[in-house]
Formats: C-alpha cells, structure tokens, sequence
C-alpha cells in the first residue's frame, strides 16, 4: 500500500534521523536534493502526489503535522512506538475514517489515518 500525504514539509534540528525514521515506517525514500544543504524532497510511493520534503529547521523549533494514509492505524502507531516513537493521540473512530498521532523520537507529530 502506498502512503499518500495530504500536505508537508518537515523542518528538523537532525535531518537525517528524521528521514531514517520515516524511512524505516513508511519506506519512504529520497528523491533528489534540494537547493540548500541537509534539504531533500521525498518519495512516498504514491503516483500524483504532493511535494515532500525533510529538511533542516528554518527557525528556533522544529515543525510538523500532516496526516498520512495507512491500511491499519493501530499498527502503524504500535509500530511508529516500536521504532521510538509516542503515541499522541490513541486510534480514534469518526465516522468512515480511523486516525491517530505519533511523535517521532524527535517530537515531530504526524497523523495516520484509514478508511473504516
């Protein structure tokens, strides 16, 4: 299964922990540098999707949440725990959809969701 983002930009004090992590979650990968050092667009996987991008802060903290399309969110946050993660927000149910929030070991939080 592909992994769709709506919308972001993550903006790190350690870029490249920060891709290990999504990498290792997600598979995500690398698709190319970006204009400044440390800064690099991403691939999810998804055909037709947003720009993605990790890079390094452009301000005193880092920043993120986007929410990410996933088959099970209580896995993908049992998982996103196993790797060093917090769970932010527990699997919650709304109507036609399943979502929760983790914080990767750098407190960056991040959404998934699934059709219920």
């Amino acid at each position: 299964m592909s992994h769709p983002v709506v919308h972001t930009e993550i903006r790190s004090e350690d870029p490249d922990v920060t891709r290990a992590f999504f990498a290792e979650l997600f598979g995500w990968k690398v698709a190319s540098e970006g204009a400044f050092p440390g800064y690099t667009f991403i691939d999810t996987g998804a055909e037709g999707g947003p720009y993605v991008a990790i890079g390094p802060r452009q301000g005193a903290e880092d920043e993120v949440l986007f929410f990410v399309s996933v088959e099970d969110v209580g896995a993908t946050l049992k998982k996103a725990e196993q790797l060093g993660g917090k769970i932010v927000q527990p699997a919650q149910q709304v109507p036609g959809t399943t979502f929760g929030v983790f914080a990767d070991s750098h407190g960056h939080k991040v959404g998934v969701a699934a059709n219920a």
